[in-house]
């Protein structure tokens, strides 16, 4: 995403920053740029406030932080980008609008006095306008050889989807969903008292819709008016080359139909590798042990290491090579996820001593003990002991 600015200068924070300094400083800059408190410069304040929703929605977010440290603002190259196989579209969502993103209207009420400015009709719009899906996590669990190619999988999930015969708005079909006759469509009931203080005006969720502003009043039979059906989704991932152990992969729209027409929430896939037997991972290196036989070690040899795509590559070990030596092979490690690089792979050898020996090899072994006059060095102890 060309051109967006890292998250943390938007709110003027560091990366270390806590949940209470990112609160207090989105709380200051939602003030300053709030269009209702920039009459003048509307168009100006407007992208501006939404840039700093944007990025607060994704810092206060623990699991989105995570991913943003980690990936930017586009997400692992080859996955979760917008028009990929899967419809996955980007990594991290913002609210499209002022009165979306969360319960402003508590935040605003204590600069403004009772909502944004005073204005009744945001606290309507808040309580009937759209709201996206809720977010679903689930895990997977790959082979080390997995993680190293790449692979496809399919993961089976319960979830709400939308009603198949109502199409999500909850009503018969041949029937419609009608504005609440009580807060014509506002979803509060307004209501004025005097006092002796003068007038004092208070709002109350509306007891018929129930906040919806809308009324149903031949539900269907299908989903009893709720707008979604509990199903059983099969659901394709794309894992790319080089994702290491607990990164998260997020599907875009994989997650709870929204309310109001509101967006689909996301689906959040952590990644889970199974060790194996051979191989380990250290960053983008391919770490293994490989045994060779003392006469190995001691004339030297060429040897074939078995590399994690099941190919092998000929390596010539020197003669005399002591165990736990170390050997790289160039750009046969992982690929990195969130680049082009590719590290290495690095095996370290172990001198296998044999256990049991034929009578010809004991001997040998005991002419040639006596040709290099072996004797185990002994340090000499020092004058004062």
């Amino acid at each position: 995403m060309a051109g967006k600015r890292d998250y943390y200068e938007v709110l003027g924070v560091s990366k270390s920053a806590t949940d209470d300094e990112l609160k207090k400083a989105y709380r200051k800059l939602a003030k300053q740029y709030h269009p209702d408190a920039n009459l003048d410069n509307k168009k100006e304040a407007e992208a501006k406030f939404k840039e700093v929703n944007e990025a607060y929605e994704t810092l206060s977010d623990s699991q989105k932080r995570k991913m943003y440290d980690q990936f930017g603002h586009d997400g692992p190259q080859g996955f979760g980008n917008s028009g990929g196989p899967y419809g996955q579209g980007g990594y991290y969502s913002y609210s499209s609008g002022f009165d979306d993103f969360g319960d402003l209207g508590d935040i605003f009420s204590s600069f403004f006095g009772g909502g944004f400015g005073g204005n009744s009709r945001t606290s309507s719009r808040r309580n009937t306008g759209p709201v996206k899906g809720a977010d679903l996590k689930a895990s997977i669990n790959i082979s080390f050889e997995e993680s190293y190619l790449g692979t496809e999988k399919e993961i089976v999930l319960n979830r709400n989807e939308t009603c198949d015969t109502c199409n999500g708005n909850g009503a018969k079909p041949g029937t419609k969903v009608e504005t609440c006759n009580m807060c014509h469509g506002t979803g509060t009931i307004t209501q004025v008292q005097t006092t002796i203080l003068g007038q004092m005006q208070t709002q109350r969720t509306c007891t018929n819709c129930h906040g919806t502003g809308k009324v149903i009043k031949e539900p269907c039979d299908t989903c009893r008016g709720k707008g979604t059906t509990r199903k059983q989704a099969k659901i394709k991932i794309k894992i790319p080359p080089g994702i290491d152990d607990e990164q998260t992969i997020v599907l875009r729209g994989e997650g709870e139909p929204g309310e109001r027409e509101g967006s689909k929430g996301d689906l959040y896939i952590v990644v889970r590798i199974k060790k194996h037997s051979m191989y380990s991972r250290k960053g983008d290196k391919v770490l293994c042990n490989i045994p060779i036989t003392f006469t190995q070690a001691t004339l030297g040899a060429e040897i074939e290491i078995p590399m994690v795509d099941g190919s092998k590559e000929k390596i010539k070990i020197p003669e005399g090579t002591q165990t736990g030596s170390s050997f790289t092979i160039k750009d046969k490690g992982f690929k990195s996820v969130n680049g082009t690089s590719i590290g290495d792979f690095t095996f370290t050898v172990q001198v296998q001593v044999p256990k049991k020996l034929s009578k010809e090899q004991r001997d040998l072994l005991v002419e040639l003990a006596k040709t290099m006059n072996e004797q185990p060095p002994v340090k000499k102890k020092g004058i004062f002991g």
